[in-house]
């Protein structure tokens, strides 16, 4: 009941009516910036990082936090109207929705996903509330072999699952790694990596990295690429759902938080892997699965169920264990870092009242999702007639100002383009640059606890197996290696699947 009490005493702080205005405004950035497609969640953290140092940690956090969840619920919007996914959680939800859209049911498929994301979202942050203190109390007693190893468990996490190839993600994890191994050596006070410039002694400040990295690099991305052609559907209706839409949908809404949550909250997780698995549980289980491929209601509810959960269950190693599994996760440390927090399990301990209004602040931001996008979908999807080359020329702009002021010298910029242009190289070649900001922050956290572990064996590399915990860490960390390949097999099940009934219908046609 100890959650319970101090989720009341987050309550009564996040309802200020100062804290209230940050989410509201954190949860209307997040759904615009979902809507418009190549602007995500992560990206638009990492813009506004520079800019929100005076605030009070509390209100960047719910800002940053609404953010997130707002992303995740404008995604959908992008899906099903234009079909481009800004997010690779949200392809499932272009499968059936945007050929609802082109049937004249786009509002209809936009009320399905709204409505799934607020109950998953909501069921995904109540498991958030009493999982996450466990978690926590769990890992208070990790000593530096258990932290050695749960950090490389967080390396190959990340470099599996947020790229398409393990070794283009471990190529951006060694990038991240050694940006952040620039500067002086705190054990040593040997200067590293420096190159002779007295400007590179302190490092790189890890918010100049997050900026260029993504917003950098991806405006630079776009302007190699051209902005496009894009066909977006119109919404001609109200967003709402008729009672055989109600009856088909709520069930897929469960299933899908049941989906969602578990695996977003594993060490290995993220919200890519139950989407697709949601699909494929919704095809089998439907009453309808003639329609699917042409538009099935329940093929929206249930990914879009499963994204939102999974993305509060996310939070749950983020915030526990200081583990990012998303690049918007990755992101989000790089928030509490600059404030002088670290992730993990001292959190609630040393942070409590903060840890409780920002989790608080979740579901006030789901309530306040629900209001904005069921009324106002139509002028969401206004905003996707924004052209391209005037979005990203804003981004530019805010990521140089943003850089500007919070270092105050040119080198900041300099080292800023530079990284950009290295993002710009990373992106063409394929190389995921999420790896890269958790290489950049657990890297050295990961040589520190090395270290630390080595000193207290004397040497003796078997301190990092001496314990089950650690053993249990280190198979963890081999299932991450393998989980790629079966997330691939149900992908490609579930691409195959509309393609082969497209085929079966010209055939019988035929």
């Amino acid at each position: 009941m100890a959650e319970i009490a101090s989720l009341i005493d987050g309550f009564g702080a996040a309802l200020s009516p100062v804290n209230l205005l940050w989410a509201l405004l954190g949860v209307t950035i997040g759904t615009a910036v979902g809507v418009l497609p190549g602007i995500g969640p992560a990206l638009t953290v990492a813009l506004l990082l520079p800019l929100t140092f005076r605030l009070d940690p509390a209100a960047s956090l719910i800002m940053f936090a609404g953010i997130y969840y707002g992303g995740m619920y404008g995604g959908s919007t992008t899906s099903i109207l234009l079909n481009t996914p800004g997010e690779s959680a949200s392809i499932v939800s272009a499968l059936e929705g945007n050929r609802m859209a082109r049937a004249g049911r786009g509002a209809a498929a936009l009320a399905a996903a709204a409505i799934g994301s607020f109950v998953a979202g909501t069921l995904g942050t109540v498991g958030l509330t009493f999982l996450a203190p466990v978690v926590a109390g769990i890992a208070v007693d990790f000593g530096p072999p258990e932290y050695v190893a749960l950090m490389a468990l967080a390396f190959v996490t990340v470099s599996a699952l947020l790229g398409r190839s393990l070794l283009k993600g471990g190529a951006s994890l060694l990038i991240g790694v050694t940006i952040g191994l620039v500067g002086i050596d705190e054990q040593s006070g040997d200067a590293r990596l420096s190159f002779g410039l007295p400007a590179l002694l302190d490092g790189i400040d890890v918010v100049v990295v997050v900026v260029a990295l993504f917003a950098l690099g991806e405006t630079f991305t776009r302007l190699m690429r051209g902005t496009g052609g894009e066909t977006v559907e119109p919404v001609r209706d109200r967003a709402v759902l008729s009672r055989s839409d109600w009856r088909r949908s709520w069930p897929a809404w469960l299933r899908g938080a049941a989906l969602g949550f578990p695996i977003g909250s594993l060490p290995a997780g993220g919200a890519e892997v139950p989407t697709f698995l949601s699909y494929s549980a919704e095809k089998r289980l439907s009453k309808h699965r003639s329609e699917f491929g042409r538009g099935a209601i329940e093929g929206v509810a249930g990914p879009e169920a499963a994204n939102n959960a999974a993305a509060a269950g996310v939070l749950v190693p983020l915030l526990t264990i200081g583990l990012p599994t998303s690049a918007t996760a990755a992101v989000i440390l790089t928030a509490f870092q600059s404030y002088g927090l670290q992730p993990g399990p001292q959190l609630f301990s040393e942070s409590g009242p903060l840890l409780w209004t920002l989790i608080a602040s979740l579901y006030i931001g789901n309530v306040m999702l629900l209001v904005l996008n069921l009324p106002l979908v139509r002028m969401w999807a206004r905003l996707l007639t924004i052209p391209a080359y005037a979005i990203y020329a804003a981004v530019l702009v805010f990521a140089t100002l943003g850089t500007f002021a919070s270092g105050g010298t040119a080198t900041d910029l300099l080292v800023l383009y530079a990284l950009g242009l290295l993002a710009l190289l990373m992106r063409t070649a394929g190389v995921p640059v999420a790896p890269a900001v958790v290489g950049l922050i657990l890297g050295p956290l990961l040589e520190q606890e090395l270290r630390r572990a080595l000193a207290l064996s004397q040497g003796d590399p078997a301190i990092l197996v001496s314990s089950p915990l650690t053993i249990t860490l280190w198979v963890l960390m081999l299932l991450a290696l393998a989980l790629p390949a079966v997330a691939r097999l149900v992908r490609r099940d579930v691409g195959a699947a509309p393609a082969r009934e497209e085929g079966e219908e010209a055939f019988t046609r035929s």
